[in-house]
């Protein structure tokens, strides 16, 4: 059948389900009505029957009138999508035929069918040798997917089909991994296929890519590693080995096959293969290409003589990637636009930085203290180059240092995003590069206009613009059909894009309304927004929000206010729901009606924030609407989600740790289950931020009992992060709210804590009279357990100031209070101590029984992490007792615990050790080696060890064998 449809129109179901009409996102209606057009479209250019929508719409619970509802539903339908159909018309669009409803949908119409025509054009082109051409067909088809098929809704058709679907789209992202990797992709593709290993840890087709792009990328051990943590996984889970692919593409990594295939299926290798194995991946260059730029926004209008001067600009930036960089800075006043300006303009020219894209909002005109500051954002940065955390160095200058380091000669796209000042951006600046730097900031930021920056200056947007925004959003004949009324929304918005969007997202809603009525209730409701009220009428934006605030259900509304309590930056709905006393269900639909007002943004999936004055009202509104008891009862909510939800997380982290006792969390209170050590840690890395802001925020609502907790649970994530500072921080906010409880247990708790944080910054003797309190306090409350970890602690201090004797008093004390307090794994933890002291004083027959004792127990407990390093201390001592053989296989045993515990700086430690010993026998091969793959753990950072490793491998000869892999 052909029929005459709009060509405008276009579906989108790889994902919430959408619909368009010339770019603009329609609402078709109720759940209900959504089910209906979803089959509809699953079934497009078909006809179906009305008893097989109310099946699919209602099932076996329809009501007698439900043909009435799906009429009711189809006419509303079709008032949605084809909104210029005069009345009484025929529609062309959804028809009535046959006693079915059939939707006609044209090519380009529908995003499923354009991704089955594109996976079927690369299937083409792959077979035609191609492969460039299909693996950007690929790419180009799996960007369409933004979630499972029509999400949120459900039917037994769409249940069927999403899952025939999701497993489509699994076969189209191998394929084009497979195609990735043919074309010498291998460096490019390994953050990925790490990440949807660790979320689909079942599906065996990418732990083989993985493999095969590690080994191809020169880190043989680590695919190796990785084959052997999904079979642990399969037969722990399953029951069951590995398939056969999988297998036999282990044998040939085994054998050192330079470039073996991962499935027996694959397509013919591409003539010019990847490097070998143990070629050394390019120095100089990051892990990982960062692309961090967050969406642009959609409906941007305007300010073409800003583009015109930001094209000039970028223009006169360097060619030579070694010249200065370009820092351009675009500032104005609350809400005109400037994260949007910067945002469209930095996707137009993405494509002219090669080497990566970074974003950071500084939040410098967050309320209170809520400013990120310019280390966290170093730090973010580091992490999206891929540095591993055990690479980076202690301090923020040095982390700094090496942010710029990272950048010299590239040509990288930075948009430091709300900065407070000059002060605020300068850490964050490149050196010499071809970058490009764009600042937005409320502040005029004379300071970097004074060292070369290049200003732009965005003032309220022309009437004319404003009305195109509105005409962009509401559609041209509604503001051309009331001039009036749109002069007014004009003045009163006073050219400020924010606030013009919140008014015309209440007013495409309300498509009923005249503009008049929306213009009037402006007009009566004028305020200010005291915290950002400069004595400019344009900074008034409370207005928009009040009218916005006012029109929203009692439930959004409560929700909304309540976020006001949050430190930011961002909320995942399990803490909304906790903030809110409410099931994750009812906080979901609710966080997707704010969602619609523009009050909230979700920015990543299922995480939501607030632009900064939205923030700012809805702490206004929380202290206004909301009574002090209630809003403390939502607060204690919210921070026992956190606390409660970390010390699960770091239970998994670490389950052979002292535990704390902890009372039970308020009521309606909402933990999501952590699953495994792999969710806890990908938990704790996405709440990061939030956990420090929660830190500091119960401290300053006096919930010292929550501080300590959350210091407690933070300790290992941030251990084995390396975020030194940050545990400093955190520890001392938990020692003084133990204090201010004036709990002798927390306070010792704390003092040991704080100084466990010390000693890692290298603040010895500070941590030593921590320490000290800390066995005061122990003594006090008759903790030996705690009292053996302190003196443990101790031994780490003397360790670092190099007093032996001294290192083992320490070790012989915790012992003893260990064996008093029946911890087993303190016991041997000490003992392991002991060993080590022993040997270091010369004493080789007795550090060796001890260690020997310290294993045992270790391993009787099933503590890796506590056996790794008791190996690693016998593999010291066997050295020194001249057995170098002994000594070697002691540290491999570390090396294949360390690898499987995935701890990548002792793996580089131990690598580094044995490849002296082999040196030193002779066995230049070996030492060669050992010692590149430590380097490759450590390349392309500037620290100590990698300059080492190099001087090492530099003063061997050239002509070395390579003995295979160790």
């Amino acid at each position: 059948m052909t029929v005459d449809v709009p060509p405008e129109v276009r579906f989108e179901v790889l994902g919430p389900l959408r619909a368009r009409i010339a770019g603009d996102v329609l609402n078709p209606g109720p759940v209900q009505t959504r089910v209906l057009l979803a089959v509809l479209l699953l079934q497009s250019n078909q006809p179906v029957s009305r008893e097989r929508l109310i099946d699919e719409v209602w099932g076996e619970n329809a009501p007698a009138y439900a043909v009435n509802l799906v009429q009711k539903h189809v006419s509303s339908l079709r008032r949605v999508l084809e909104p210029r159909r005069p009345r009484g018309t025929p529609s062309t669009l959804l028809t009535w035929t046959d006693g079915r409803y059939l939707l006609a949908v044209p090519p380009g119409g529908l995003d499923l069918h354009d991704f089955e025509r594109a996976t079927r054009r690369a299937r083409s082109a792959r077979a035609a040798g191609d492969l460039l051409a299909a693996a950007e067909t690929l790419h180009a088809a799996l960007a369409l997917w933004r979630g499972p098929l029509c999400d949120g809704l459900t039917s037994p058709l769409l249940d069927a089909e999403r899952d025939r679907l999701t497993e489509r789209r699994f076969g189209a992202l191998e394929e084009r991994l497979e195609l990735d990797l043919e074309l010498g992709r291998h460096r490019d593709v390994i953050a990925e296929l790490q990440q949807l290993t660790a979320e689909h840890p079942l599906r065996e087709p990418l732990h083989g890519l993985f493999m095969l792009a590690l080994n191809r990328a020169g880190r043989q051990a680590d695919a190796l590693a990785a084959y052997q943590q999904v079979r642990r996984r399969l037969v722990d889970e399953l029951g069951v080995e590995p398939g056969p692919e999988l297998r036999r593409l282990h044998t040939r990594l085994l054998t050192a096959e330079t470039d073996p295939e991962p499935f027996a299926e694959a397509a013919p290798p591409v003539p010019a293969g990847p490097p070998a194995p143990d070629a050394p991946p390019d120095r100089g260059q990051p892990q990982v290409v960062p692309a961090q730029l967050p969406h642009g926004p959609v409906h941007f209008i305007g300010r073409d003589a800003q583009i015109d001067r930001l094209r000039g600009l970028s223009r006169t930036g360097p060619a030579d990637p070694a010249a200065a960089t370009t820092i351009i800075t675009l500032t104005g006043m609350a809400g005109v636009g400037k994260s949007a300006l910067a945002l469209h303009w930095a996707h137009q020219i993405r494509d002219d930085f090669p080497d990566g894209q970074l974003y950071v909002n500084l939040r410098g005109f967050d309320p209170g203290d809520a400013a990120r500051q310019w280390p966290d954002a170093v730090r973010g940065f580091l992490d999206a180059f891929g540095v591993p955390a055990q690479m980076v160095p202690v301090g923020a200058e040095a982390q700094a240092a090496l942010y710029r380091s990272l950048l010299a000669g590239r040509r990288v796209l930075v948009v430091l995003d709300n900065a407070r000042d000059s002060d605020h951006v300068r850490p964050l600046l490149p050196g010499a590069s071809g970058s490009l730097v764009i600042v937005t900031s409320r502040d005029e930021l004379t300071g970097l206009i004074a060292d070369g920056a290049r200003p732009v200056v965005l003032d309220p947007l022309t009437g004319a613009d404003a009305r195109r925004l509105l005409a962009r959003r509401l559609g041209p004949e509604r503001v051309t059909g009331e001039p009036g009324a749109v002069d007014q929304i004009v003045a009163a918005c006073a050219g400020l894009p924010l606030a013009l969007s919140v008014v015309a997202a209440r007013a495409a809603t309300r498509p009923g309304f005249p503009l008049t009525v929306l213009a009037d209730s402006l007009a009566e409701a004028r305020g200010s927004l005291d915290a950002f009220d400069h004595g400019d009428r344009a900074t008034d934006v409370r207005t928009m929000f009040s009218w916005s605030y006012g029109t929203l259900r009692a439930e959004a509304a409560r929700l909304f206010r309540l976020l006001g309590l949050h430190p930011g930056p961002d909320i995942s709905v399990s803490a909304a729901a906790s903030l809110a006393g409410a099931r994750v269900r009812e906080v979901t639909a609710t966080l997707a009606a704010l969602t619609k007002a523009n009050l909230v943004e979700e920015q990543v999936p299922h995480r939501f924030g607030f632009h900064d004055l939205l923030r700012a009202y809805a702490a206004e509104q929380v202290e206004q609407d909301e009574k002090a008891e209630h809003r403390d009862t939502a607060l204690r909510r919210m921070v026992d989600h956190y606390s409660h939800t970390a010390y699960a997380a770091d239970r998994l982290l670490n389950p052979h740790r002292e535990p704390l006792p902890v009372p039970p969390p308020e009521p309606d209170v909402v933990c999501p289950e952590v699953a495994d050590r792999r969710a806890a840690w990908a938990w704790f890395t996405v709440e990061y931020p939030v956990l420090l802001a929660v830190v500091d925020r119960a401290a300053r609502a006096g919930l010292d009992a929550s501080v300590c907790q959350l210091a407690w649970a933070l300790t290992t994530f941030l251990d084995r992060r390396e975020a030194r500072d940050d545990a400093v921080t955190v520890q001392r906010a938990a020692l003084a709210a133990a204090l201010r409880l004036g709990d002798v247990a927390r306070q010792a708790g704390a003092h040991r804590g704080l100084a466990r944080a010390l000693i890692r910054v290298d603040r010895v003797a500070e941590a030593r009279e921590h320490l000290r309190q800390a066995l005061h306090g122990y003594a006090e409350c008759g903790d030996d357990v705690g009292a053996g970890r302190a003196h443990l602690n101790l031994a780490a201090v003397s360790d670092r100031a190099g007093d032996d004797a001294d290192g083992l008093y320490q070790a012989q004390e915790s012992l003893a209070r260990f064996r008093a307090g029946g911890s087993t794994v303190g016991q041997a933890d000490a003992l392991n101590a002991i060993g080590l002291f022993h040997a270091r004083l010369g004493a080789g027959p007795e550090a060796l029984a001890y260690c020997e004792e310290a294993l045992a127990l270790h391993q009787r407990i099933e503590d890796r992490d506590g056996e790794a390093h008791t190996w690693d201390s016998l593999g010291e001592i066997h050295l020194q007792l001249n057995r170098s053989a002994e000594a070697v296989h002691c540290y491999q045993r570390a090396l294949t615990l360390w690898r499987d515990l995935d701890d990548r700086s002792y793996e580089a430690w131990v690598l580094d050790r044995i490849g002296d010993i082999h040196r030193d026998a002779g066995d230049l091969g070996a030492a060669a080696s050992a010692w590149r793959l430590a380097l490759a753990l450590r390349e392309d950072y500037v620290v100590a060890e990698a300059d080492n490793l190099r001087a090492k491998l530099a003063a061997l000869p050239d002509d070395i064998p390579d003995p295979g892999p160790l």
